[in-house]
């Protein structure tokens, strides 16, 4: 089963920077220079390489930058993010690395906890870890070419031998989820049997559950003593950044009436997102995604060699598996007719995407009570 994560279908801003250089050149080069210097305190740091001589034989990874202006609900820009990562295409199975799966979090557990939450009244508070994946130790031997406009002035010809699981390479979430499984068992947390990245852990009539969403923490507990220990155990280990209670969560906004122990999920901004990147955002919004009548067959398919080139520039796939995220977190309204729609991804025709352009909602919440 494939179970879709916020980052695999976060709508990029336009305005963001492709590589280093553009970064360095752009209006808000400081801002993107400090996201740099702030990356590269964070290697040195977690002591992510050794430079050393190349072996015979061997040949680097290459590496890209990665630039992501981070927004909150409302979006309003509250920083700019810049990542290292390693071209991990490039590396060979077998000798780079050998296993890749990692657990994930399903969304079917997001809803039952958020359930949980508003029926007994819950605190509910969330942590960041800073550069996760930098916690993970590395198995395999790998070598990454030094990244330009940060290399060590006389050592400008060694390479940087990984001792981390850095961002890009093919094992780093294996090797991240490893490290955190083995620390919060040892502190007395117990893994889900059915989820494996929800941990619970029990203090007599006190309780807190632990949900990992690769580098994002949801904490649910009845007890703020317990909630304030286990921040502390994890800030022990982790680089934490505590955010305080949940209020936007995987592009999903969270608004509770703990008076009347309503809990709403919203993907608003997200949905909002969607429809600026195709050029929707001046449609009106409709009630039913899909009307008696609609219908999706092979017929409306090309026929010919130029229906196909007309199509071939269309953006079919990105715009459903878009809606894909939403349909899964909180749009279930939608998931007929995304379902109908993503049996045409290979051979769509014009029918088919205008159908899909009169799927996108404008604006969605669902609710728990």
């Amino acid at each position: 089963m494939i179970y879709l994560q916020e980052h695999e279908y976060d709508v990029y801003d336009a305005s963001d920077p492709t590589t280093y250089q553009k970064a360095i050149h752009c209006p808000q080069f400081t801002y993107w220079k400090e996201a740099t210097n702030d990356e590269m305190n964070s290697m040195y740091m977690n002591g992510v390489w050794d430079l050393v001589e190349l072996p015979h034989g061997c040949k680097p990874v290459g590496y890209k930058w990665a630039f992501k202006t981070k927004r909150d609900s409302n979006k309003r820009i509250e920083r700019y993010k810049a990542r290292l990562m390693v071209k991990g295409y490039s590396q060979r199975e077998g000798i780079d690395f050998k296993e890749t799966f990692s657990f994930v979090s399903t969304k079917d557990s997001f809803r039952v906890i958020m359930t949980i939450i508003a029926h007994f009244d819950l605190e509910v508070h969330q942590m960041d870890v800073k550069t996760a994946f930098l916690n993970g130790d590395l198995d395999e031997d790998v070598y990454m070419e030094q990244p330009t406009s940060f290399t060590e002035v006389g050592k400008e010809h060694l390479v940087c031998k990984l001792n981390k699981s850095i961002y890009g390479l093919k094992q780093a979430s294996r090797q991240w989820y490893m490290k955190f499984d083995k620390i919060i068992t040892q502190n007395g947390f117990k893994e889900n049997i059915v989820d494996r990245c929800i941990y619970l852990r029990v203090n007599g009539s006190s309780y807190i559950f632990l949900v990992l969403y690769v580098d994002d923490i949801l904490l649910i507990s009845n007890d703020s003593d317990l909630l304030i220990e286990t921040k502390d155990m994890l800030s022990t280990h982790f680089d934490m950044k505590d955010l305080g209670e949940a209020s936007y969560v995987l592009g999903i906004k969270i608004l509770r009436d703990r008076a009347n122990g309503v809990l709403k999920l919203s993907q608003k901004t997200y949905i909002e997102k969607i429809l600026k990147r195709f050029s929707m955002h001046n449609y009106s919004s409709s009630k039913v995604p899909i009307v008696k009548g609609d219908k999706f067959s092979k017929a409306q398919c090309p026929q010919n060699d130029d229906e196909r080139e007309e199509m071939r520039t269309i953006p079919y796939s990105s715009l459903v598996g878009s809606l894909m995220y939403a349909q899964v977190c909180t749009c279930h309204d939608i998931a007929f007719v995304v379902g109908m729609l993503g049996r045409y991804l290979s051979n769509l025709g014009s029918q088919h995407w205008e159908s899909i352009l009169n799927t996108c909602p404008q604006k969605v919440c669902w609710r728990i009570y």
